[in-house]
């Protein structure tokens, strides 16, 4: 178990060698945490194909000796991941049938998503990619350049999705070379950036990082992925400033799930603590029906009642959009 010491010195080191350092089984996590993996439903066999991952900075917000904190359940494997849940599947928005070409899904008009990498600096539970076949599509160097072909080549295509895993996995250099490329496409206006990493691995965010943004013609626009108040540390914070310094927009999604966020309270305060961050709630999604997540599930019927008790408690402007995704859909579907 780190002492608090320790903790302050692996903080203090890069963010690739904090990742190195990140919990990847379940006793170390546990024994963090003060907790005993046999006072818990974990599943060693959960982790097989999926493993556990946590880096230190997310797992130092977790209440120790709580084994039903809120972001320790995100992480945790456990027994009801093996359990077979109706309509949960491999592919639950349907990515495979929108691949246009290895690293390009061309789901909704006028933007692309590319698959820059299949890696994750945390491996939520809840991933709607857990089980997506990340070899086939994403981006090697010859799959980048057929990638700018393909969007050099339709003029419909005004946004840019970089989406992974987390493409803030990518180094800097390669980032930049992408973002160069992305910026001889005339027809483009902007850039998404997709990435759980300012969350769960803020020291990804450097000055470096943010030049690579600013020295970019177009619009760069980052979403991040938040859960949960608790989840905004001093060192996220620290973060989140870096990117507002760099006049980048950044907006939250999140998804609702069972057991962590799915209270009123829960969600306005997160709201709240987002946008005094410099961060827009943006997305409220209902959970992709991806096998292995089930027990995370909250009903529509459910998320209205929740999402209407969020409007009531507070101003528009600090509500987010509640939707989900369909197979074959021409957008997200709003629920309210």
């Amino acid at each position: 178990m780190p002492e608090p010491q320790s903790e302050i010195q692996h903080l203090t080191k890069n963010w690739q060698q904090q990742l190195a350092d990140a919990f990847n089984n379940i006793e170390d996590l546990c024994r963090y945490l003060h907790l005993s993996p046999d006072d818990l439903p974990v599943s060693v066999a959960a982790t097989e194909n999926f493993p556990l991952r946590v880096p230190l900075s997310f797992a130092a917000c977790m209440e120790k000796g709580n084994p039903h904190d809120p972001l320790l359940r995100q992480v945790l494997p456990i027994n009801e991941e093996l359990f077979a849940y109706p309509g949960f599947n491999h592919d639950p928005v349907g990515d495979l049938a929108s691949a246009a070409q290895s690293g390009v899904l061309h789901k909704y008009h006028g933007r692309v998503l590319l698959i820059n990498t299949g890696s994750c600096a945390i491996n939520c539970r809840y991933c709607f990619r857990r089980n997506f076949p990340y070899a086939d599509l994403q981006l090697s160097k010859q799959k980048e350049e057929a990638a700018i072909r393909y969007i050099q080549a339709d003029a419909s295509i005004s946004e840019v999705i970089l989406s992974g895993g987390d493409p803030l996995l990518l180094s800097d250099a390669r980032l930049s070379r992408l973002i160069q490329q992305l910026n001889g496409i005339t027809h483009l206006k902007r850039i998404r950036i997709h990435s759980r990493l300012p969350i769960v691995l803020p020291a990804r965010i450097t000055g470096e990082f943010i030049n690579t943004l600013t020295e970019s013609p177009k619009q760069i626009v980052i979403v991040v992925h938040c859960n949960h108040a608790n989840e905004i540390s001093d060192c996220v914070i620290a973060a989140c400033n870096l990117l507002k310094t760099g006049g980048i927009t950044v907006f939250n999604q999140s998804v609702l799930l069972k057991g962590i966020n799915d209270n009123a309270e829960v969600l306005c305060e997160l709201s709240e603590q987002l946008f005094s961050r410099g961060i827009i709630p943006y997305y409220l999604h209902l959970l992709d029906k991806a096998t292995g997540t089930g027990h995370f599930e909250v009903s529509e019927q459910q998320a209205l009642i929740l999402i209407r008790q969020v409007q009531a408690a507070l101003p528009g402007y600090l509500v987010p959009k509640l939707v989900k995704e369909q197979a074959g859909a021409a957008s997200k579907l709003s629920i309210l």
